[in-house]
């Protein structure tokens, strides 16, 4: 929006999925299921007041519940109003649900405008479905975030994805157990919250590891220095689209090693930009880290071309993609 509202020839407005209600009825919202009423009838009014002011109706979209309560009712106020409907679609589940929700997915995904996702792996899946999309890269603020060349790694390793099942950071910590039998000073931090922690922190305890770090959730304005506090990036991920885990670490100097899930392969190439295994290969995981530790020139050339690459994903780079979507609807 604040790249977007730069553009003199657009007026940019914002629908929140979960707007907070005013004064005394803000506290409906903190009742459970309740608030999943109240929050998704005002949802649905402030739809129903905003969308006749505009031409398009941009609605981003995750997955399955999500899609179902927060995408599926703007996109359909936007066809009562016969506007012109992007999807811009960002979930690396998108497979899993279009399979499992067949009903509420294809049939009016086929009646938006057009589909935009961030990588050419989404691109991929939607085709298996008879649905054409086009991809447009997220954006990163890469000023936001300093980039340090390693001239060579410290082992402080971390992790920034959501403790979660699709993200796998039990993984993260089988592989970090690994690197500690070989390196006993190496430190590990899991800079996220998520329904896991439990087990996450009982696994840790397990394995008797005595330098893993769980901070919690982290506020964004802090995310650069936390990149810039360790050397190298653990991600375990089973399932991913275009995870901004891995385009912030690119701007920053921090050397990614990864798993190749989903759309991974799309936005960083192994042994070029990232280090990359197979999805579940914990001791691959551990393998290119201790590589990576043990050779300074292939992480200096990792470095520079994964910040080369960083530029892919800035706005001067996909705002005039945007543009011509957006003078492409109107003109239909």
């Amino acid at each position: 929006m604040r790249a977007l509202g730069g553009e003199s020839e657009l007026e940019i407005g914002f629908v929140p999925h979960n707007p907070r209600l005013p004064g005394p009825l803000r506290l409906l919202q903190r009742v459970k299921y309740l608030r999943t009423v109240v929050t998704t009838f005002s949802y649905l009014l402030l739809l129903l007041w905003r969308v006749p002011r505009y031409d398009i109706v941009q609605a981003f979209s995750a997955s399955y519940w999500s899609y179902l309560l927060s995408v599926m009712p703007a996109l359909l106020v936007a066809k009562l109003y016969r506007r012109k409907i992007i999807l811009n679609y960002r979930s690396g589940e998108a497979e899993d649900h279009l399979q499992r929700w067949p009903r509420t997915t294809v049939p009016l995904m086929k009646r938006v405008d057009a589909i935009v996702v961030p990588s050419g792996y989404l691109v991929d899946v939607f085709a298996r479905f008879g649905l054409k999309a086009r991809s447009i890269f997220d954006i990163v603020d890469v000023e936001r975030f300093k980039y340090r060349e390693r001239a060579v790694l410290a082992p402080r390793f971390m992790c920034c994805r959501l403790l979660e099942p699709l993200y796998n950071v039990a993984n993260v910590i089988r592989a970090f157990k690994l690197i500690k039998d070989e390196v006993p000073e190496a430190t590990l931090t899991i800079a996220a919250d998520g329904s896991q922690r439990a087990n996450l922190e009982k696994l840790v305890a397990d394995l008797k590891l005595d330098s893993v770090t769980f901070s919690g959730f982290v506020p964004f304005d802090r995310m650069p220095a936390l990149y810039d506090a360790h050397d190298v990036h653990l991600i375990g991920n089973d399932i991913d689209n275009m995870p901004a885990a891995i385009t912030e670490s690119c701007a920053t100097g921090i050397i990614v090693v990864t798993t190749d899930a989903g759309g991974i392969p799309y936005i960083v190439e192994n042994g070029r930009s990232a280090l990359m295994v197979p999805c579940g290969d914990v001791a691959g995981l551990a393998r290119e880290a201790l590589r990576a530790l043990r050779d300074p020139e292939l992480t200096r050339r990792l470095a520079r071309n994964a910040r080369e690459r960083a530029q892919d994903f800035t706005w001067p780079r996909v705002r005039g993609q945007w543009l011509a979507l957006y003078h492409e609807l109107v003109s239909r």
